[in-house]
Formats: C-alpha cells, sequence, structure tokens
C-alpha cells in the first residue's frame, strides 16, 4: 500500500531521529518508502521537549531525560525509550514533545490506542503544530478510522498549507480507502508542486489513477510513507 505518513522537520516538534534541528519554514521532499514501516526511517524524535506554551521554561532535568530518551529512540531502544518518554509525561505533562514522541514509539509497537491518546493530548496542548496532527492523522488510518484521519490531514494543512506530508498522506487516504479518485488526484497534484525535484512514486500513481478503470485496485500495491 502508498507508505506516505511523513513527519515534517520544525523546531521544537517531531523531526527525523538522524536530523534532530530544523525549522518551522523547512520543506523536504517526501520520497516513497518500501516499507511502511521501518526502524531507521519511521523512528522520529523531538528536538526539545516542547511546551503547550511559547513562555513555558523547560527544566534542565526534564531537557535531560527527553535528551536521553530521544538517544535510545536512536538507537533502536523502544522500550528505553517508551520508558523515558512515558516518565517525562508523568513529571511534565504540560510539554507536548513527550506525549508526542511517545505516541509514535507506541504505534511503531503496534499499540494503536494508546498513540492515538498520547497524540490527541500532543494536539490539545499544541493545536497549532501541524507535525502532531499529521502523526494522529497516521495512527488514525492505521487504527481504519478514515475519517478521523482525514480531519487530522486536514487540520495539519489548514495551518500549513505547504506542509508536503498531509498533502500526500491525505491524497492515500482518499484514493485507497475513502475512493475518491477525483480529490486524490488534486491532492497528488498539489504535492507534487512543492517538490522541484519531482517524486517518481507519486507520478507513477497520478498515471495509474487517471487510467484506472473501474475494477477496484488492491491496498497491498500501494505503499506509505512515515
Amino acid at each position: 500500500m502508498r507508505s506516505v505518513e511523513a513527519p515534517r522537520m520544525s523546531l521544537s516538534i517531531l523531526v527525523l531521529a538522524a536530523a534532530l534541528a530544523g525549522c518551522a519554514s523547512v520543506r523536504e521532499p517526501m520520497r516513497a518508502m518500501r516499507e511502511a514501516v521501518t526502524p531507521a526511517a519511521s523512528t522520529t524524535a523531538a528536538s526539545a521537549p516542547g511546551s503547550a506554551r511559547a513562555d513555558l521554561p523547560v527544566g534542565a532535568a526534564a531537557q535531560r531525560s527527553f535528551d536521553e530518551a530521544v538517544r535510545a529512540l536512536r538507537a533502536g531502544r523502544s522500550a528505553d525509550a517508551e520508558r523515558g518518554f512515558r516518565a517525562l509525561v508523568q513529571s511534565d505533562p504540560e510539554l507536548g514533545g513527550p506525549h508526542a514522541n511517545l505516541g509514535l514509539v507506541l504505534r511503531q509497537g503496534g499499540k494503536l490506542a494508546e498513540s492515538a491518546a498520547a497524540l490527541e493530548r500532543a494536539v490539545q496542548l499544541s493545536p497549532r503544530q501541524p507535525v502532531y496532527l499529521n502523526q494522529l492523522g497516521i495512527t488514525y488510518r492505521q487504527q481504519g478510522q478514515f475519517q478521523k484521519a482525514r480531519d487530522a490531514y486536514e487540520r495539519a494543512l489548514a495551518l500549513d498549507p505547504a506542509y508536503a506530508a498531509p498533502l500526500l498522506n491525505l491524497g492515500i487516504l482518499n484514493d485507497l480507502y475513502l475512493g475518491d479518485g477525483p480529490r486524490a488526484l488534486v491532492l497528488y497534484d498539489r504535492y507534487l508542486a512543492l517538490l522541484p525535484s519531482g517524486d517518481a512514486a507519486v507520478t507513477k500513481w497520478v498515471a495509474e489513477l487517471k487510467n484506472r478503470k473501474p475494477a477496484p485496485i488492491t491496498v497491498s500495491s500501494r505503499k506509505e510513507k512515515q
């Protein structure tokens, strides 16, 4: 199936574990991945704990604990990372980053209900962070809650219309799960317009969708992206 669900770089929120720095204006081309979940590509972390209020200070102890959990996540020690983020959401429940990252670790472990709850809390704490909404949409989609996933992606795009990941994720959702091919084409075109170097996989999907016959397409023929 199409694997597109990709986190966006942004200061103090979720970024790829291999690159913990970034800013809100960064736009990264989202390449199609061959696996829906791969430890190297789907594991994400925040660059800082991230507070619900910009003026809310992050204590040194919380930052150290957060950094330790991120290091564990980068090293593939998911159980240690989960324990670290769980401890942080107990000790510093007002910080959105630990909730969001806990949600990602839980999703990777197949704990979708807990993942959704953690990401919902991250969104409540930081409602203007589109990356949290995108990740929440991913979890909802994996739960089969397609309308909720659509709402989460659309809310992310309302905050940042040039955020490529939810554009692609919403296109796939409409294409494969909601059965709205025309809407999917619009979203795919908007996604491709953001990528100066293009995306061969999505270009191929667009051609397939335009030439598709009424017979249903199998989900397994598409791949999603983290």
